[in-house]
């Protein structure tokens, strides 16, 4: 995928509209308002637009635009850091003109008119950045909004740089965009500040977790938990990293009781998880995933797969 086709595509159309990934995390979200806010400061007659659900917790970050679906109308729709098409937020995307996907997972749903899909690059953020830089003799221009936006969905996807998936142009990138204008404390305390009742879930968590002789682990957050914490399912994003900190652990999963679904959570230290998650209905990275069950007994196969996968890690 050639990105100056996709300079040249964001330049010709007047109405953007830009989705990313249902249930969003720091990446989603800064690649889609960071190109968003980029797109605006470059060319600000275009009508750009970030549509999805909002997450609460990261509100902080960036509020999503409302349109109705005649904006669509002969509209240039991007999709960034999205693997398949069930898991775009908001699916009016397919009404646009023409569709772009931008994205750093396993390229398993090759959907859009046109795509840049790089697994070797540590977020979807990341990519953005570097559009930017391809960019800039096109009349891109980059501002601090856009810098502490893109910079965020970095920070997210690499654990604060501490993921094999950080790179010397990861640093090289961050680097750079801390040279605008933001506020970094503030941007940190955003992402990784909690409430206290997310910190008594956590130990609970710490408390109640199996850890089996292979290094598999996991731990369920029924209804009923979830309600004693006051906690609601999309919050327990915050809490999946925490079982990796433990010496011994290989792979872990997280099940979490949602209103008609199991939400699984999988994370991985070595074993390769995201096939186990496709065959739940997922997807993602090769060492961080998520899917969904529809029965505890289900749960029960996720938990035998993900234990064959740390016993024959080598």
């Amino acid at each position: 995928m050639s990105i100056r086709q996709i300079i040249q595509t964001i330049k010709e159309y007047e109405t953007i509209i830009i989705h990313r990934h249902v249930r969003p995390d720091p990446d989603a979200l800064g690649s889609q308002a960071g190109l968003k806010a980029l797109i605006k400061q470059s060319f600000p007659n275009k009508n750009v637009y970030a549509v999805g659900e909002e997450d609460p917790s990261l509100t902080f970050l960036v509020k999503m635009d409302q349109i109705a679906d005649r904006v669509y109308e002969n509209a240039l729709v991007i999709v960034c850091d999205t693997a398949n098409a069930p898991r775009i937020c908001d699916d009016r995307y397919n009404l646009g003109n023409k569709l772009i996907k931008i994205d750093h997972h396993p390229n398993v749903d090759p959907f859009g008119d046109l795509l840049w899909v790089d697994t070797e690059s540590s977020s979807t953020s990341e990519l953005i950045y570097e559009l930017y830089l391809h960019a800039k003799e096109d009349g891109f221009q980059m501002n601090n909004e856009a810098a502490r936006l893109i910079y965020a969905g970095i920070v997210g996807d690499t654990g604060r740089f501490l993921f094999p998936s950080t790179t010397k142009k990861t640093f090289q990138y961050a680097a750079e965009l801390v040279g605008y204008e933001f506020d970094r404390e503030a941007l940190y305390a955003g992402i990784y500040n909690v409430k206290d009742n997310i910190a008594r879930l956590r130990g609970y968590i710490l408390q109640n977790f199996e850890l089996s002789p292979s290094g598999m682990s996991s731990i369920k957050l029924t209804k009923e938990i979830l309600d004693e914490y006051q906690i609601e399912p999309i919050d327990t994003g915050q809490l999946v990293g925490i079982l990796g900190e433990i010496e011994g652990i290989k792979a872990w999963v997280i099940f979490v009781e949602e209103e008609d679904l199991i939400r699984v959570r999988l994370r991985s230290k070595g074993p390769v998880i995201n096939g186990i998650a496709a065959k739940y209905d997922g997807g993602g990275h090769p060492m961080a995933s998520g899917a969904s069950v529809k029965t505890w007994k289900e749960t029960q196969y996720v938990i035998e797969d993900i234990e064959h996968a740390c016993a024959t890690f080598a």
